[in-house]
Order: C-alpha cells, then structure tokens, then sequence
C-alpha cells in the first residue's frame, strides 16, 4: 500500500536505530511507512566499542544488525542522506535527494564533538573521536606517527587515548579539571584513576589549558598551555564534550534548552505535537543525557505514544559501570555527596590504587551514591541499595570493605519489585514475578520471556537467586537438576560417576540421563567430573564434544576469537634462558606479551592454527601446559621468601615448585589459585587464595577458600605450623573434598560458604576424618599426581588430534578478519584474502571437504566463497541417518568468527550450537537465535554424499523449520 503515513527517524545511530526496532515492536511497520535517515555511509554501529575499529575489527563487525533488518520489516533506510529542513507547517522534511512528508517526525540526531577555539586546531591537529570516518582519519595520521595527545579526560577523552595507544603511539591526556573524569569522579577517585592509568605508560597532565597549537621542532606540533608548559606531538584528538546536534530544530523553530537541545516533554515531545526528540539531542527538564541508555528510554517512549500508548519518560539513572583502559570505574547516584549533610565511607588501595567511596544521606538511613575505581564487583549490589531505597546495613562499610561481605547483605527477596535485575534490557524483579505468575518454572524460559540476562550477562547470578528465591516463595520446589539431560547436580553425577567406574558421557547418559545430545551445561561438567576422577586426556575424541573451546584447543579465547598461550612457569620461577624463548616465540608469531598477576606471561593473539607451532618451540624449550585454559590448578604464586629476603623465616620458592608440581594437573570444578608467602609480611597475598600458605617460625599456616574474583573473600586460617608433610596432606584432603561435593563451577569460597558447620565441619572432615574418607581422598589424589601428563605434549605426538588446529578444514589461509602485530591489540590490517570463487547458483550442490574433516558431535570451519561456514555433525542415533548441518560461523554478538568452536547440543528438542563466547544458543536448522529470535545465522543445505560433504545454499532463509521431534 502506498497510501500509509509516513513515521520518519532522522539519525541512524544507536538511539535511532533502536527506535526503529521499537517501532517494529508496536507493529507500526504494518500500520505505516518507517522511513530512516543517517547522514553516515554506514549501517547503525555499535558507538560504545569504537575502539575495537582500531583494533582490526571492521565496519561490518560493528553492525547493530548484522542481517537486513530494515529490509524483512519494509523500513526504508536512507544512508549518505543529510535532512537539510523541516517545514512544519506542511509536515515534510527536505533532503538533498528530496522531499518526504510525515505523520510522525521523531529526531534523533544525536551530539557533536565540541572543540574549544584553540588556535591551530586544524588538520593532524583537530582530530576528533566520534564516528567511523574521524576514527579512520585518527589511523592515517599516526602513519609515521609516534606519539599523540588526547585533549580531554573525561570517558570519551580516555576511550580515545585508548584508540590511540592501540595504534603504538605513545600518549599524553590533557586535562582542564584538577582531574581525571571530573562529572563521575571525586578528588580520591580521580587520584586512584590517574594511579593506575600512568602506571600504564600514559601521562596525565589535569589542571591544563591548551592556549595554541603551533610547529614544533622534533613533532608535528607545539602545544603551549596557560602555565607556560610546552608538549610536542605529532597528532591531536580534543575529546572536550558533546554538544547536542539540534541544528534542525533551531532552524524550524522548535523550543530549545536553556543550555541547547531540543526540548521535549515527558513523552518525549517537543513543542511541535507531531515531532519528538530523542537521545543526546534531547533536553528533558534542561538536562541533556550523554548515556545511550537514557536515550534508548526514550525510544521506547516515543514508539508507545505514537502507538497510542500510555508511556513517559522521567528521566534517568546516569550510574555508568565502565572498564576504560583496563580499569573498572563505577558512579553511581550522587557520586559526589552533594546532597546537604550527607555522609562519606571511603575505602583507599594504596598498593593497587584502588578506591571505594560509599555516600549516604545526613540522616544516615539511605544509600545515595558511591564512586569505585579499580573494582566493580561491588557496583550491582551498592546500585540496589540506591536505585531501591533499601535500608543500609547496620555497618554501611561492609558494602565497600575488601571482605565483600556486601554481596552478603542483600538477599533476593529484600529487592522490591521495582528492582532492576537486567539493565541491558530494562527488566525489573516485578517483571521477573509477573513471568513466573504466569507459570514459567524454568530459567531458560525466563530468559526468553524477560530478555534478563541475554545481553551482557553481568546479571546472570541474580537472577538465579531472584529466580529461586521467588519460586520457593510460592510453595514451588525448586529444580536443582543440571539441566535437562540430567536430573542430578553435580555433586550426585560426580558420585555415580565413582561408583560406577563411568568413563564416557554416553555411558552416563544411557545410565543415568534423560536422552537426548546433552548441551552446553553437562557436557562440559560431565567432561571436567570424568577428568578429575580419571585423569584422562582431555584431547582423547571420546572428550572433544564435551569440552570448552578453551580445552579442546587448550589455550584460551579471546574476544576476537584468537587465543592466549600461557606456559607454566611454577612458583614464577623462570631462567634468563626461557625468558629469552618467550620473547623470541611472541615476536615470531606476532602476539602480544604481558605479565599476569599469577607470576607467569601470557601470550594474546595467536590463531588455531599458529598453536601447535607455538608450543611445539614451547615444549622444545623445556615449558609444558600451564592449564590456564582449564578449570584446574593455574598458578601457585610465591615471594623470594628466605633464599634473598631478609624478612623471609622459610624457602617459599621452593615449597611454591612443590605445591605446583603437585597440584598442575588437577581438574576442579572451578579455576584454583595457590599462593606461599615466606613470611607474615604476605608479599604473595597467600589469603586471597583458594589454598594460601604463610611461613611461620615453626613451620606453614595453612588458609583455605580466599579468592580475588568477583566476589572478593578472604582465606580463612584453617591450620598453624605445619610441617611440609602434614601441609600437602591437607591440601589433599581438601581439595578431593571439595571436588567431590561442589557445584558447578563453583569456586572454593562461595562452597565453603555453603557448607552447614562451615569451617570447624571442614576442619573436622579433614583434620580429624570424622567421615573416615582422609586416606581414600588421599589415595584420590595421588592417582591424580601419578598420572600427570602434559596435554600439549600429548597432541603434538599425535597427528590425529593435530588434524583439530586448522582454521578451515577445506583451505590454508588464516582467518583474513584478523590480523596481529605486537602491540596492544590487534591493529594491522589483514592480509588480502584469495579473491572467493564465482558463488554456485542457489540450487547447486557444491563439494565443501572430506567427510573425515569432520568431527563427531562437534564443529569444523570450512571456507566457501568468502564465507565461513561451520559444520556439525550428529551421528546416526535412535534410527535416525547421519546429519551434518552448515551455519554461518560469525557470531552476531561478539561479532568474532567462533560459531564452529561451540558446543552442541539439544535444548527441548531442538539441535542447537551455543555460541563459545557468551553462550547465546543458535538452532541448527534454521540459524535463529534462542534468547533472541532478530538475530538469525545464515544456513546451508549440507549432505554427505560417497564420502564428502557438500552444501547448497538456500532460496529462502525460513523454508526448512526446525525439527521439534524429540531427539
């Protein structure tokens, strides 16, 4: 029909493009013509991870939608297309490709750059960090570049010195405030920011005002600042501020703020009824909201109201949780104290320049605010606390002390319905209740009710715990089975697996499971139970199903879908020798180097198949596995103790080698970190350990269930001057106790937590053996000890399991999408793929590989044609033929090409692969997304005929519906 009103969006960025999703949802797409104007060349992009541009992603990459959104939905989207006027009266909008009338006008042009009037401010000088093509212009000025300034130091300034630095220039933030990010930080936590940013190789220069910009002698430029200082350069990026772009609206004569934007009532109109503005070019009350957050709000406010429905935006929480360079920093509420007579708890890190501050109100009966910088695990419970009104504990210090004990202090059912538990999607406990009250039972069927937890998954916990905590509220038992395939927990299969000397997953299942392929959740739980009780090869076929893409390639991955190396270095202990071979192996190879906080170095951007050549020079040079790909023993880190520190009482190297020799291949539930300590000085921080160990005068004090992670606890003392004997005895006991009766991935603290009797219980089972298990958890252990092997040694003897390490089993070439260099990250260009063959016409079968290049219940990557294709086969089961089944490769939420390295499996009788990085679950038959059903794969036909496989592609996307039949 060509007679539907027009509803026109003009801006295409992530606010205008979720506005057109919002549309789509209120059905408007069928009631009206949805037409989209972006002035940029490119499809709507993800603006928050600009950086990873600089670092080798492409545009592409970057897409909000990676299939034809605009397309399936009739939305006409106008890219390289400027809007040039608004005629009101007559209700059109002029282009430069000309006019188009409306019904509805909703801007959404978002903000530009401000930069200050400085002189010389031009060129290689007057670069600025907002869109694709400024970034673009960024990367051909540091071209023979070697070092930049960022003018600016708030969060966009720092995202910019980050870009920068990406691209191996040396970098230099300016900054006009005292300090660092002075909107979301106070005076310590500005200090703290700065600690940790210098100690990065940065320098920071606050409290400086740039006067000129001019020639300089040894760079590009001089800048001159107020103070008479001078800094030369060879490029300059000013991130000073927005400033919301409502040119538009002040030429057709719309209301504007008191301080710019267009003004706009609480649902999201401006002075015009039939116009609305949303996002950064919006002013609600005189405040202009520079979060994408506030601005998707809106959307969905202006899309109700056009829909006729009851909707109003009140205005927005602007907590931002962030990791800008590497450190987190936290604002929440009234980060600053600014409300009259309130109070302030502060929390200062000297040593690793981290700072908490808790505000609260006068009164003292309110949470109101809080800043954190070098550790956000506080920040979902501190945000409760404020956003809900909820009554601070008696002792409001514990929400910031190092113990965590905050976490603690709010159960699921002290949230009020109000609660937001999922911020990415807006999903509140009420909502959470009301899915439930309408008879949703199980988590994955919230999840795709609710939305909660499908985007960055940080909520994924609370849920669990909102979940659980409400189901037993209404009388509802609540389901503790593993998952669907098997109505055990861990602790249950873990013991059947022992007592029935079970050695497979089919065994298992035949035994004691529901039917079906498993999924992501028992697999790779029954593949680390049946390695802590056998000790076999995790590379052995019978186990490549179930694994992690981290364990069936034995290094772990990384956002982009390369991988880390990580070779044991025990005690952190190392030679000149194989330091040397380090160097020589990253430089080789191109990988970026850096000391973890374990005492080892880790090794970032090698591709599957670079990996066995990297560590085929590694084993040479005398390194084996360090299992830091693995739920297992990854480090046992020591201070010099008595062999060099004059502190040192006992030779915490050498008890450091012993314990980590011990303990390297040992397979858990959850990673497990050691520590020695040769005095009460504590240099290796022994009590933030799952097992820590302190030198005493007499002996060892041994601490158990400490961990650093997301939920800080400190080891608690558990035995006193112990000789070295007794010491391994009880870590032995302890550690094979723990494994047989933890929960998945559950570490040593949040167990210990659980265990009714909490630590005299432990003490008593392990000390005293009043379960009268001590010698078999003994005897558990030492098998585990005596059949230690290296898995890296093991598949280099083996040319089958080498067969694993191809990119594309069909081709030789790398992945061209990726490209790595020594710095940072990865930043140049990749190499120009082979030109793709001429594509096979739509009903054509094309041969793609051998049958033999696949791998039974598990993927493969072939090339076809300038596609990645995954692979998977299902063998023959129940009567059923053989299946093989071919899905795009690329991954549409972490935009990395991994889709054929995650495990597959059933969920309600639908094959599907889970997605190896952040677990979204993709079918098989169809490529549509489980959690969210606008992201859809692309998929082939795929057969196997007289030994090989081949494919097709498809006419229609949807032709072939999923196969609901149980399997």
């Amino acid at each position: 029909m060509t007679d539907k009103p027009n509803i026109i969006v003009i801006g295409n960025g992530m606010v205008g493009h979720y506005c057109a999703e919002q549309l789509v949802t209120h059905g408007l797409h069928e009631s009206h013509r949805i037409h989209v104007f972006g002035a940029e060349k490119h499809p709507a992009y993800d603006r928050v991870h600009l950086t990873e541009y600089m670092t080798g992603q492409d545009a592409l990459s970057l897409r909000l939608h990676q299939d034809d959104f605009h397309a399936a939905h009739g939305i006409e989207l106008h890219l390289g297309v400027h809007v040039i006027d608004i005629d009101r009266d007559a209700r059109i909008i002029q282009t430069d490709h000309g006019p188009y009338p409306y019904q509805s006008l909703i801007i959404a042009t978002g903000s530009y750059p401000f930069v200050p009037p400085v002189p010389g401010n031009t060129g290689t000088a007057g670069l600025v960090y907002r869109t694709l093509d400024d970034l673009d212009q960024i990367r051909a000025a540091a071209e023979g570049a070697r070092h930049g300034v960022v003018i600016g130091g708030g969060l966009l300034g720092l995202e910019a010195a980050n870009a920068v630095k990406s691209l191996g220039l040396d970098v230099s933030v300016v900054e006009f405030a005292p300090r660092l990010m002075p909107v979301q930080l106070d005076a310590e936590g500005g200090a703290a920011l700065r600690h940790r940013i210098e100690a990065m190789g940065i320098e920071v220069r606050t409290s400086h005002t740039t006067q000129g910009i001019e020639a300089g002698e040894s760079r590009r430029h001089r800048l001159t600042f107020a103070d008479g200082d001078v800094l030369e350069t060879d490029l300059v990026v000013f991130s000073a501020g927005i400033r919301p772009n409502d040119r538009l609206a002040r030429m057709c004569g719309l209301t504007l703020g008191q301080r710019g934007g267009i003004a706009i009532d609480n649902h999201c109109r401006t002075s015009d009824p039939h116009i609305f503005a949303i996002g950064e070019c919006a002013a609600w009350q005189d405040r202009v909201f520079g979060l994408v957050a506030p601005g998707y709000t809106m959307a969905r406010t202006a899309a109700a109201v056009i829909a006729g429905e009851d909707a109003a935006f009140t205005g927005a929480d602007m907590s931002t949780k962030l990791k800008l360079l590497g450190v987190d920093v936290g604002s929440i509420g009234d980060a600053h104290g600014a409300e009259a007579g309130s109070t302030s708890y502060r929390f200062i890190g000297e040593t690793d320049g981290s700072y908490r501050r808790l505000v609260l109100s006068a009164d003292g009966s309110r949470v109101t605010g809080a800043v954190l910088v070098g550790d956000n695990a506080y920040y979902d419970t501190i945000l409760q606390f404020v956003q809900n009104g909820i009554k601070p504990p008696a002792d409001p210090a514990a929400l910031i002390l190092p113990r965590g004990e905050g976490a603690e202090l709010l159960g699921a059912n002290a949230l009020p319905d109000t609660a937001t538990i999922c911020s990415c999607h807006n999903v509140t406990k009420g909502a959470i209740c009301s899915a439930i009250d309408d008879g949703c039972a199980d988590l994955p069927g919230l999840k795709g009710i609710t939305k909660a937890s499908t985007g960055c998954g940080g909520c994924t916990a609370l849920l669990k715990s909102v979940f659980e905590t409400e189901l037993s509220a209404r009388g509802i038992e609540v389901d503790h089975s593993l998952c669907e395939h098997f109505s055990h927990t861990r602790q249950e299969l873990y013991s059947l697996v022992r007592v029935h000397d079970i050695r497979t997953f089919e065994d298992l299942m035949d035994r004691h499971g529901n039917g079906g392929l498993g999924c992501d959740i028992c697999k790779p739980t029954v593949g680390s139970i049946l390695a802590s009780a056998w000790n076999k090869p995790i590379t052995d076929p019978a186990y490549i199903p179930l694994q992690d893409t981290n364990d069936t390639f034995m290094a772990n991955m990384q956002k982009n879908g390369t991988y880390s190396v990580m070779p044991r270095i025990a005690g952190g202990e190392i030679t000149p020798e194989k330091l040397i071979v380090l160097g020589s192996v990253a430089r080789k190879y191109g990988l970026y180097t850096k000391i973890t906080g374990g005492q080892r170095i880790d090794l970032f951007g090698a591709q599957i198949h670079q990996l066995p050549d990297i560590w085929a020079e590694l084993i040479e040079a005398g390194f084996e596995t360090g299992h830091a790909y693995g739920k297992s023993t990854r480090t046992v880190k020591s201070c010099v103790g008595s062999t060099w520190c004059r502190y040192g009482v006992q030779d915490s190297v050498s008890q450091a080698l012993a314990l980590e020799n011990r303990y390297k291949g040992l397979r858990s539930p959850h990673k497990l970190k050691f520590a020695v300590s040769g005095c009460t000085r504590e240099c290796a921080e022994a009590q933030g350990k799952d097992v820590g160990v302190i030198a005493t005068e007499n002996g060892w004090n041994l601490y158990v269930c400490g961990n650093g992670g997301m939920r800080p606890r400190h080891a608690e003392l558990f035995a006193t001057d112990l000789d070295s004997e007794t010491l391994v005895k009880y870590i032995d006991r302890f550690l094979m106790f723990y494994i047989r009766t933890a929960d998945k991935l559950q570490r040593t603290s949040v167990w210990r937590e659980g265990l009714e009797g909490g630590l005299d219980y432990l003490k008593d089972v392990i000390i005293r053996d009043t379960l009268g298990i001590a010698e078999e958890l003994e005897q558990q252990m030492q098998a585990v000890v005596d059949t230690y092997h290296c898995e890296w040694r093991d598949a280099l003897s083996d040319q089958e399991k080498l067969k694993r390490f191809r990119t594309f089993v069909n081709d030789s070439r790398p992945d061209p999408n990726i490209a790595t260099v020594p710095e940072r990250d990865q930043v140049k260009p990749a190499d120009t793929a082979p030109a793709p063959a001429t594509p096979a016409g739509p009903q054509e079968w094309r041969v793609l590989c051998d049958e033999s290049d696949l791998v039974a219940r598990s993927g493969v990557v072939a090339w076809h044609d300038g596609a990645q294709i995954a692979l998977f086969l299902i063998p023959e089961r129940h009567g059923r033929p053989a299946e093989v089944f071919a899905i795009d490769n690329h991954d549409p939420f972490s935009n990395a090409n991994v889709i054929g390295r995650g495990i597959i499996g059933d969920i309600a009788g639908q094959l599907v692969v889970a997605s190896p990085l952040y677990k979204q679950h993709f079918r098989l038959l169809d490529g549509i997304c489980l959690e969210d059903a606008t992201k859809q794969l692309r998929t082939w036909d795929a057969r196997i005929v007289e030994g090989r496989v081949e494919i097709r592609a498809r006419e229609d996307a949807s032709a072939r519906q999923p196969d609901l039949a149980p399997v």
